[in-house]
This record gives structure tokens, C-alpha cells and sequence, in this order.
């Protein structure tokens, strides 16, 4: 088996919430205190402090893609600092083999008041190479991050987007043995960002070992081969970027009673949902889902008492959206109701999550959600894209 370029092993990330020391007066007490305990154990967590990564641990072998996804603070940002060796692990190691080839934040490591060719020359002297490298190399960063009549300007000056082509250009093209790519991609117009995960996919198939942070889960799915989902700092899934976009944007933090019944102020509970026959379905086909409830009461014109969903699993994208008010059928109040509702899946081949949910238009918010059914779409290999227009070809005899 190939060795790993990239290894992160149990790996813990401690911090301090509030007040550091930024005085002499207030650092000095602190040290004599620290001087007459005994050392704290990194295990431990004192006043204030919290973990920003909880026992984390991956590999990355050449060729292969991690993709690291998660809300806000789930700890992704830290997970780079500590690959890229900004920060120190609390406890565990990390180790990576071979030069980096990094941009975690905008112009980081840029000089403001050098130019962005001097920078250039700047960052491939940090990477290890020759100045005659560099030379060789400068034309194609240039080109690629398409600065060139602003290349003799200082990067002070330069608009967030041109940092990021910039940095970016310089990490893909100095010979990186190892790609480590945040979400400051997502700063650059689309052309450039196509043309930047064109180059990652390239890279990659080189063999060099990437790392990838984003909340674009359509890129995640489209490049990487592995995927992580942080939450709080704790892996809560790890597989293939499917599995892993699929954990995160299934409805999360709701309570199993949530789930199948309803809140006390729901005037609807949902008991089941469920597909008639196959879940498995060609694209441009038609799938029949079952939904039985309880309406317990009225309810205001505001409140759609059965809206569904149709959500994409490779890109977390909802696809459709409709209910019984937009089409107007009206549910029994106060009895039992066993719906039916006939989909025709004019989408691309892929896997996707229906759920019901009882909907509040004024609020934009659920009352409950049911349980969520996952719907296989096959290719049935007459089109490509992201919706089924369902083509017809016809020849006229021309006079």
C-alpha cells in the first residue's frame, strides 16, 4: 500500500474562551502562578477553555481528494492551521510529507507593501525553490490568476478576490507535494473557480495528496474522493463525500418525538412516510410517496399542514418545493389522512431525500418535519445535466 503523504493521528485542540494576557503587568502574576502548581494536564480542561477538535484522525495517500465540510465553528479552520503547522496540537500528531502547497486565508503570507511579483518570488523562496525556478514557473501563475496588469502593484492594493488568484495561482504551481485548500476559493468569480478546481482535479490525478475545505458541497462532491463532516470538533461522519453531504444536511438536533410526531403546537402529526413499490427510479420517471397523519386541529392560512421537499444528496441542494396550499387540496381537519403524492423525477442521476413537513409561511419555519426517505434516480444515458427535459428528436422531409 502506498504511504500516506498526509497523517493526522488522534489529534486534540484546546483553547480559551475570553481574556489573554496582553500586558507585562498581567502576564507576570500569571507565570508566578502557574510556577508554584504543578503542570496542568492536557487532558483537562480549565475555566473557560473548550475543545476545538476532539480525537481527530485521517490519511491521505497520493491521488486522493479529503473533502472537510461542516457549519460554522465545527473546527475545519483549525484542522488547516494544524496541518499547515500554524497551530500545535494539544495532543496528538501530525505529519505531512513532502513541500505544502497552501492558501487557508486571503493574502496570508503576503507582504502588503511588496508587489504581487516580488510576493511571487517571496512565497516559492518560503516553498524551498530556486529563484530560477521561480522564473521558470512566473508566466503560468501569472496567466492563471489573471493579475497580469497588476503584477508589479503592491498586493495592499489588491481587491480580495485578486489575493486569492494570486495565492492560490502560487500554491498550484510551485510543485506542491501536498495541496491544502480553505474556502477562500470561494471568494473568486465563478470563471476563476471553475478554472481553480480544474487545476485541483489535475493535481490530484498527478497523485499529489489534496485537502479541501469548503461549504460548496456541489465541489465537494464533484472532486473529492473522501469526505469528513465536523460537528463541535467531533467527526460525525466519514466515508465517501456522498455519505458524508448526505449526514449533513438531513434534518439535524431533532428530537425523535419531533421527528415522527409533533410539537405541542403542531396542528399535524406525521406517523409515516413512505415509497410505493421501488425507491429506484430512471430519471424523467414517476414515484408515488405515502404520507399519513393526524390532523389535530385548525390551522391558520399561513401554515401549509403537508409541504414536501426534494433535496439533492450530492450537493445539499433543495431541487423542489410544493404543498397542499400551492396545490390546492385541502386536508381533513380533525381526522386521520393516508396521502399519496406522484413526483416525476426530471432530474439527473443521482440520490435525493424527500420530507414532509408542516410549514408556517410567515415565520419560514417548520412546526415538525417528518422522517426523511431517500429516492435512487437512475441514468438512463439520453442526457447530461442537472434537469430531464425529456428530448424528442423528429426529421422532416425537406422540399
Amino acid at each position: 500500500m502506498t504511504e500516506a503523504r498526509i497523517d493526522f493521528d488522534h489529534v486534540w485542540m484546546k483553547f480559551h474562551r475570553g481574556q489573554t494576557h496582553d500586558s507585562l503587568r498581567d502576564l507576570l502574576p500569571a507565570m508566578a502562578r502557574r510556577a508554584l502548581r504543578r503542570a496542568p494536564d492536557p487532558s483537562e480542561l480549565a475555566d473557560q477553555d473548550f475543545w476545538a477538535v476532539r480525537d481527530l484522525s485521517f490519511a491521505v495517500r497520493p491521488g486522493q481528494v479529503l473533502g472537510i465540510i461542516g457549519s460554522n465553528g465545527s473546527g475545519k479552520s483549525t484542522t488547516l492551521r494544524i496541518l499547515t503547522k500554524i497551530l500545535e496540537p494539544t495532543r496528538g500528531e501530525c505529519s505531512i510529507t513532502g513541500r505544502v502547497g497552501a492558501l487557508i486565508e486571503i493574502s496570508a503570507g503576503f507582504h502588503g507593501d511588496l508587489t504581487g511579483r516580488e510576493n511571487v518570488y517571496l512565497q516559492g523562496a518560503i516553498m524551498g525553490l530556486r529563484s530560477r525556478d521561480i522564473a521558470r514557473k512566473f508566466d503560468d501563475i501569472v496567466e492563471f490568476a489573471g493579475i497580469g496588469e497588476f503584477i508589479d502593484t503592491p498586493v495592499k492594493r489588491y481587491s480580495s478576490g485578486m489575493n486569492a488568484r494570486l495565492g492560490f495561482s502560487i500554491a498550484a504551481h510551485m510543485d506542491p507535494d501536498v495541496l491544502i485548500i480553505d474556502e477562500v476559493l470561494a471568494v473568486g468569480d465563478f470563471v476563476f473557480q471553475e478554472r481553480a478546481f480544474g487545476r485541483i482535479s489535475q493535481l490530484a490525478r498527478s497523485g499529489i495528496p489534496v485537502v479541501v475545505v469548503s461549504h460548496q458541497l456541489d465541489r465537494i462532491a464533484e472532486l473529492c474522493t473522501d469526505a469528513i463532516l465536523l460537528e463541535r470538533g467531533v467527526v460525525r461522519c466519514q466515508g465517501t463525500p456522498t455519505e458524508c453531504i448526505a449526514a449533513y444536511v438531513q434534518p439535524q438536533a431533532v428530537a425523535e418525538e419531533d421527528t415522527r410526531g409533533a410539537s405541542a403546537t403542531s396542528p399535524v402529526v406525521y406517523r409515516e412516510i413512505s415509497v410505493v413499490g421501488d425507491d429506484t427510479v430512471r430519471s424523467g420517471g414517476e414515484v408515488t410517496i405515502r404520507v399519513s397523519g393526524t390532523v389535530q386541529g385548525s390551522f391558520p392560512s399561513s401554515v401549509d399542514p403537508l409541504l414536501f421537499r426534494l433535496r439533492s444528496l450530492t450537493t445539499g441542494q433543495v431541487m423542489y418545493t410544493s404543498g397542499t396550499r400551492q396545490l390546492g387540496v385541502e386536508l381533513p381537519e380533525g381526522r386521520d389522512f393516508d396521502a399519496e403524492i406522484q413526483l416525476q423525477m426530471n432530474v439527473a442521476a443521482s440520490t435525493y431525500m424527500l420530507e414532509a413537513a408542516v410549514y408556517d409561511t410567515l415565520t419560514r419555519r417548520n412546526f415538525v418535519r417528518s422522517p426523511a426517505i431517500r429516492i435512487q434516480v437512475t441514468d438512463p444515458g439520453t442526457f447530461a445535466g442537472a434537469v430531464q427535459l425529456n428530448a424528442k428528436v423528429r426529421f422532416r422531409e425537406s422540399r
